[in-house]
């Protein structure tokens, strides 16, 4: 027997399931549009300009250059050319001496892969030098001896496909920083806001909770760090994008900033769990500075979502610094020390983040701590 709604249910995952697909389609479509130019270019480039009858591995270094996610281009794209182009000539040199056969496509692989881990750190590289090597002797061994051909079409691929991407439609580096930003400061807002409800009702477990949800930002750091990498990528070597370097520069700033204010918060959620774990006495007051932490954090994710409006950050994050260290003149306690310290350096780490220097910064929390 059927049970009910089960038709419903499998008619609602599969909206469901087209509505993400789509979304993936349309998301990528700049991707698409590059690949397929630079495959065509790619493929003429060696079959017309260098005179190659079949230049197989052209329009493949081409996609695996652009195969890359955003935060991954340049560098690493280049890397994996350069990968296709070691795993080719290397494959090229050892079936022009040793002939083909299983044996010497064992061995090909094998001394490709070491070629791989002298010259890459990743697995990726080593995996791309090999695979490279191995389709060299299964799919379109050499017929009429040694030669660098191949080579030169997986160096051709991989440099038309980079010029394709800084050239036709280049990713928008200030609208990636700005979406890899906003997690990283929702997070590390709704984190602050955890703590200071776990210091309201004096709850290990809650603190503890706050203490692992911050540990987690990292992730969405790392990301926001990568973009910010890739956006100066982008300024540089884009025409089209130069104009968006200064824009790119101070959100790389903020970046770094940003993520000092994770580590300062990380700390802060141990120093609260440590209080708490002790039944030591945390002032209400300290619940209240980090509630108006989480609001200039909040101001400075729509302020770098918006790219205006930073002045909305200083109010907040001074009055929270101006909060917490009035909390001291009441008490010596060792964690309450510890909580506070966090909470000025978190401060200062937002302000920094909105462009003042370290100097005007520390300044200012100085003044509005008295």
């Amino acid at each position: 027997m059927i049970p009910d709604g089960l038709f419903e249910e499998m008619g609602e995952r599969s909206r469901v399931s087209m509505t993400t697909r789509w979304h993936r389609v349309k998301s990528g479509w700049r991707v698409m549009v590059q690949a397929a130019v630079a495959v065509a270019i790619s493929w003429a480039v060696a079959k017309w300009l260098w005179g190659h009858a079949a230049p197989f591995f052209a329009p493949v270094s081409a996609i695996i250059a652009l195969g890359q996610s955003y935060h991954e281009r340049g560098r690493r794209a280049m890397e994996l050319v350069f990968a296709v182009t070691i795993g080719v000539a290397v494959a090229d040199l050892l079936a022009f001496q040793i002939g083909e056969g299983v044996p010497q496509l064992a061995l090909a692989v094998f001394i490709s892969m070491g070629l791989g881990l002298f010259f890459g750190k990743s697995q990726l590289f080593v995996n791309q030098v090999a695979i490279s090597a191995a389709l060299v002797f299964t799919i379109t061994p050499p017929t009429d001896g040694f030669s660098f051909a191949r080579t030169l079409d997986a160096l051709t691929g991989g440099l038309v496909a980079l010029g394709v991407a800084a050239v036709l439609l280049p990713s928008d580096p200030v609208r990636i920083l700005r979406g890899a930003a906003q997690p990283v400061l929702e997070e590390l807002a709704a984190t602050l806001r955890d703590i200071a409800a776990a210091l309201r009702a004096r709850d290990p477990e809650a603190a503890e909770d706050s203490l692992v949800r911050a540990r987690g930002i990292d992730e969405f750091g790392e990301r926001f760090f990568a973009a910010a990498q890739e956006g100066r990528s982008t300024t540089r070597i884009s025409p089209a994008r130069r104009r968006a370097r200064g824009t790119v520069e101070f959100y790389a700033e903020a970046a770094a900033r940003i993520d000092l204010a994770v580590r300062n918060v990380r700390v802060l959620a141990r120093g609260a769990m440590r209080a708490l774990a002790l039944d030591e006495n945390v002032p209400p007051d300290v619940a209240e500075a980090l509630d108006d932490l989480g609001r200039a954090v909040q101001a400075l994710a729509t302020a770098l979502e918006a790219g205006e409006g930073f002045d909305a950050v200083r109010e907040p994050a001074l009055r929270a610094a101006a909060t917490a260290t009035r909390v001291l003149e009441g008490t010596t306690n060792l964690s309450v020390s510890v909580i506070v310290g966090q909470i000025r350096s978190t401060a200062t780490d937002l302000l920094t983040g909105i462009g003042l220097t370290y100097e005007e910064a520390t300044g200012a929390v100085r003044a509005a701590s008295g």
